[in-house]
């Protein structure tokens, strides 16, 4: 089987996000430039050389981690020398078809869980069963937003943007499609989380797929132990390497490329402007994970729901303004999810991308969000099982399906510049709100990079517990300052070079945890069905009136 990229592998027509590094000058730094050529500035050359090392990384890590399943046949797009069509299958990257097909198993396996525990997830959160005496640092609600918080951000506005604009309006429903099953797959995840948390000396609690995979394994059969080390250190080094990059190199990417396109930047001054931010977001990250500043994170904390709601508001106005075109919108997204423009490469390709961003936004499958609660309040792992499988609902099935309304009722997705992508194909869309329209890409400008900002703190905590892990919490400083640098360098190449790098560590992660939580599904259902019927049997009394 061919070893290639993700997007490499779906023999797609060039998508119209544009590869800025296509533009940039062939020349190598350190090489004078012959007198008939431009010379390429400083800026412009360093910008070059790290997105040349970081796509040589990519294209190592490719090989090493996908590989592609092939299914049926079909005619190219593309004709062979002689001009006649060649049968090949649509190729799809074994890790996303391992990640549906765990999410669709967990869904299944657990009776539909997502759908019948519903409305009992919401009254946890609201607080219904909350008993404070509980072993744990969070709330059930807290807990939540917690997690949300590194998913609620650029994947909602850039990453539906991208999704349409490669795959068009049907990728859309795709990304649908695997959030509701992976609402089960977060439930598995989390409830294993709570089953095999630690509890620290100083009352801390730790938890999350490196825990409930050495010992969740070991103890299913001793012999297993071995197979739960290895994956849970698996793991650790994706979560590392996702946190490096979707939790950070693509955040702070696209909070440029916002800034970028609501201050018209672009031209020579590009480059330099891109390593000035990239030196005061990263210094920003700094103050908070090193410095400790905590008025910081405390005011973050307080302005970006504002700023999401802001955010919510503004769709919702656009959307109400285009209310007629709702009806032509739905039927344009699902007769494109089936009947997709050939030059996309067939449904097979809009779906793999549909999925592809879905996992990426609500990070379902991955393990992530069990890190964060695991630190819930509750002697009863199935509840925080059930309060997160809101968190891809929330996250995919309403936000990011308002930003996909946006891009897709306003035409952004094709009439925005070609050589614009993700955040900017958003900020074009808003452009129609009427009457507010031209001032206020500033202001969701600020509202990206808020959301970048915070992604990239709560994505820290998470890359801290898998440094943790391994080398322990002396060594986090290193970590830490890795963490810093990284920031600075997804602020200035290219979107391509960060889109392969940050798929590539995030998706991974979910080869240990879907293939621990497969081995330890058994454990999970019957957990499940006893909270289950002890809820039923009306054994689980409400402690509040919430």
């Amino acid at each position: 089987m061919s070893m290639m990229l993700v997007f490499s592998s779906l023999s797609l027509a060039q998508p119209a996000v544009a590869d800025e590094s296509s533009n940039m000058p062939t020349e190598q730094v350190g090489i004078p430039a012959e007198d008939n050529q431009p010379r390429e500035g400083s800026a412009e050359a360093l910008n070059h050389w790290l997105d040349d090392k970081l796509s040589r990384i990519n294209g190592v890590l490719a090989q090493v981690l996908f590989w592609d399943v092939t299914f049926g046949q079909l005619k190219s797009l593309v004709p062979d020398a002689q001009g006649q069509p060649v049968l090949q299958g649509p190729e799809i990257p074994f890790v996303i078809a391992f990640l549906v097909f765990g999410a669709v198993f967990f869904t299944f396996w657990h009776g539909l869980i997502n759908i019948r525990a519903f409305k009992h997830a919401i009254d946890v959160v609201r607080g219904k069963f909350d008993r404070p005496e509980d072993v744990g640092e969070i709330t059930h609600f807290r807990a939540l937003t917690s997690a949300l918080s590194a998913t609620v951000g650029l994947g909602n506005i850039a990453g539906v943007a991208i999704a349409v604009r490669m795959g068009g309006p049907g990728a859309v429903f795709w990304m649908m499609i695997l959030a509701v099953f992976g609402m089960t797959a977060k439930f598995h995840e989390c409830t294993l989380a709570q089953m095999f948390r630690r509890r620290n000396a100083d009352g801390s609690i730790s938890g999350g797929p490196m825990f409930y995979l050495h010992e969740g394994l070991r103890q299913v059969h001793p012999l297993l132990g071995g197979l739960g080390k290895f994956l849970a250190i698996l793991f650790a080094v994706m979560c590392i390497g996702g946190a490096l990059g979707g939790g950070n190199m693509f955040q702070a990417n696209q909070s440029f490329e916002a800034f970028a396109s609501a201050f018209k930047i672009s031209g020579e001054s590009r480059a330099l402007v891109s390593q000035g931010f990239g030196i005061i977001m990263a210094g920003l990250v700094a103050a908070v994970i090193i410095g400790g500043i905590k008025r910081i994170g405390a005011a973050t904390s307080r302005i970006v729901p504002s700023m999401c709601g802001l955010y919510v508001l503004a769709s919702v106005i656009i959307i109400a303004v285009n209310f007629r075109e709702i009806p032509n919108v739905i039927v344009l997204i699902f007769n494109s999810a089936f009947n997709p423009d050939a030059a996309l490469g067939g449904v097979i390709a809009v779906m793999i991308i549909g999925f592809q961003r879905a996992a990426f936004s609500n990070e379902a499958g991955l393990g992530s969000a069990a890190i964060a609660h695991a630190a819930a309040k509750t002697e009863e792992p199935v509840r925080e099982g059930i309060v997160s499988l809101l968190g891809p609902f929330i996250d995919t099935i309403v936000i990011c399906a308002m930003t996909a309304m946006v891009v897709i009722i306003t035409g952004a997705y094709k009439d925005a510049p070609a050589n614009v992508s993700g955040s900017a194909v958003t900020m074009h869309a808003f452009q129609e709100l009427p009457g507010i329209g031209e001032w206020f890409p500033y202001i969701l400008s600020i509202c990206i990079i808020l959301f970048a900002f915070s992604t990239m703190i709560s994505w820290c905590y998470y890359g801290e517990r898998a440094w943790d892990s391994l080398f322990g919490n002396r060594s986090v400083i290193i970590f830490r300052i890795l963490f810093v640098v990284a920031v600075f360098i997804g602020a200035v190449i290219p979107l391509k070079a960060v889109l392969n790098f940050s798929d590539l560590m995030i998706l991974c992660m979910a080869f240990p945890n879907i293939l621990g939580g497969l081995i330890l599904a058994p454990m999970v259902k019957e957990k499940a069905k006893d909270y289950w019927t002890r809820y039923k049997s009306g054994q689980m009394k409400p402690t509040s009136n919430a």
